[in-house]
């Protein structure tokens, strides 16, 4: 970790001196010259991939951002790491891959911007794992930095309708149940996904770029600016002028993400009625910034902040629509005047958060994506902690969008997301039941995989409030329905959850905040006396290191917990 106090320009390291010629030789050899090895070098880091449209515009917003720190009188390198596709890696196998590769990029940018010796870093993320894990590396070495999200999807269009790729996922279970053709089911799959940015509605990607900036580091309006829009380009090049400012300003990410900040981005959070992933994530890059954050914050929070956006998957609006109405600045700014936000926390742009939003205009009039406190979705937030003995350490439940706040029912026990998934498709999966994922958090998964097709085949098959779904694994931001993930302690390491047997009654209430399976201490006790731990799933890779590592979801599902 940097330490504040030392303000010298970290680069000069391989720039000043008769020793340091071989290292200016391989400057020079990608484009230096003299005149900047008398500048901060900053970094950038990108995200710039093919393999999946949340990320493939992304080169060409890191050479926009090089644009803007030579403009601005630094240095620039881009540089590359991972991403995967969540949406393509879901369902199967793949998605074992998609919550370490958050660890994988922020180890990556750590590494190389630390081996480089860069002064400052501009890091341009778009799929879900990309934001957090940008912050995460950011937080770690405390460099002047500034956060650039790739932007958001526009909606497909099919048949008048917007559509997007959950409506691909829900087909699937609509195709199963006999309700569309083989036909119709191809139609979709070639129209929900039109072109360049990260899934459209307030799914994973677009709930943690507007944590990103409700904590301040990044530009105010980055997390709903279209990936396609022309603003987004010239939203790079200024973060990339801006991170030489922050370095002569010496303002830290430290500075930033402070506490307050952290609580700013459950606030917003909670408004849009964001992903459960919220959790896990704002968990470990607090973890990152050495800010004392844990589960309970996010309820005393939630009980104090309505649900206002209306926005898929469980409303009717796309993030598109929500810029369209002023975005989330204008959220910001309806909050701050609530006095839920903490207007004195400082941002990347080197103004306060009240201070940016005073030259924000107010949601647009005549629009139903974001509804007036006087009458919102829900008086409170929708993400919501539960706990119990079934989960000591804590439950997530997404309930926006649902009737029924309680559910009570026999448990239906699968060790594996594809013997549940057998289970739905064979209509073994009845009104009433508990459908019990286990053995899928972040070590028995390994990986803490999502179910974001078991969920949609769910409500394809006309179960969404009829059925919940309770998992140690995790859900996509675009799953909704009865749902409760996270339960921690996981199975693998003998969490009651693993101890649970078909037909157990579990109680699930959102009210109460209550996680609970009616059997007794003295049973509980003696089912753990016979448990035996299984085996990790995997003994070599990056899975099994992995599986070694990683914390509970309770404390962020991190990897260099001391």
């Amino acid at each position: 970790m940097t330490d504040k106090r030392d303000l010298r320009i970290r680069s000069k390291v391989i720039s000043e001196g008769v020793n340091r010629v071989p290292n200016r030789a391989m400057l020079r050899a990608v484009g230096f010259k003299d005149e900047d090895f008398k500048k901060p070098m900053i970094g950038v880091a990108s995200t710039w991939s093919e393999v999946t449209p949340c990320n493939i515009h992304i080169d060409e917003l890191a050479r926009e951002a090089k644009r803007g720190v030579q403009a601005g009188g630094g240095a620039p390198l881009i540089f590359n790491t991972i991403t995967v596709s969540d949406g393509i890696s879901m369902g199967h196998e793949g998605m074992l891959f998609s919550l370490p590769s958050r660890e994988i990029i922020a180890d990556s940018i750590e590494i190389v911007t630390n081996a480089e010796r860069f002064d400052g870093l501009v890091a341009i993320g778009g799929c879900d794992k990309n934001t957090p894990a940008c912050l995460m590396a950011i937080g770690r070495m405390n460099l002047p930095s500034i956060y650039v999200y790739g932007g958001t999807i526009q909606p497909g269009k099919l048949n008048g309708k917007d559509v997007n790729i959950v409506t691909a996922f829900e087909a699937v279970g609509l195709y199963h149940d006999g309700k569309l053709d083989a036909d119709e089911l191809h139609e979709i799959e070639c129209h929900v996904c039109p072109g360049a940015g990260a899934c459209g509605g307030m799914y994973t990607a677009n709930t943690m770029a507007s944590a990103a900036e409700a904590l301040g580091m990044s530009l105010p309006g980055s997390s709903s600016t279209a990936a396609i829009a022309t603003n987004k380009s010239a939203e790079c090049a200024e973060a990339g002028a801006m991170v030489v400012q922050l370095l002569e300003k010496g303002i830290y990410p430290h500075d930033i993400m402070t506490k307050q900040a952290f609580e700013n981005a459950i606030t917003v959070i909670m408004a849009l009625g964001g992903s459960t992933n919220a959790f896990l994530h704002l968990l470990a890059i607090a973890h990152a910034v050495e800010v004392d954050l844990t589960i309970d914050d996010f309820e005393r929070i939630r009980k104090k902040v309505p649900h206002l956006a209306n926005l898929k998957p469980s409303g009717a609006y796309m993030m598109q629509d929500l810029n369209d109405a002023g975005g989330v600045p204008a959220v910001m700014k309806l909050l701050l005047e609530q006095g839920l936000l903490h207007g004195d926390c400082l941002t990347v742009t080197g103004r306060t958060i009240a201070e940016n939003l005073a030259q924000v205009q107010s949601l647009a009039q005549h629009q139903d994506v974001v509804r007036p406190f006087d009458n919102p979705l829900k008086p409170s937030g929708p993400l919501v902690l539960l706990k119990g003995n079934l989960a000591p350490e804590g439950a997530v439940a997404k309930m926006s969008g649902l009737k029924v706040l309680r559910f009570t029912g026999p448990a239906r026990v699968y060790n594996s997301e594809e013997e549940a998934t057998q289970a739905i498709m064979e209509d073994q999966i009845r009104k009433g039941d508990v459908l019990v994922i286990r053995y899928a958090g972040p070590k028995g998964g390994p990986g803490m995989p999502e179910m974001l097709s078991v969920t949609a085949m769910i409500v394809g098959k006309g179960l969404g409030e009829d059925v919940a779904l309770l998992t140690d694994g995790r859900f996509s931001g675009g799953s909704h329905g009865f749902v409760v993930g996270h339960v921690a302690p996981e199975a693998q390491v003998g969490g009651p959850i693993a101890l649970l047997q078909e037909g157990d009654i579990i109680t699930i209430d959102s009210e109460t905040q209550e996680i609970h399976m009616n059997v007794s201490a003295a049973q509980l006790e003696e089912r753990a006396a016979s448990w035996i731990e299984p085996p990790l799933k995997y003994r070599s890779g990056v899975l099994a290191k992995y599986a070694k590592l990683v914390s509970s979801a309770s404390k962020g599902a991190v990897t260099d917990l001391c």
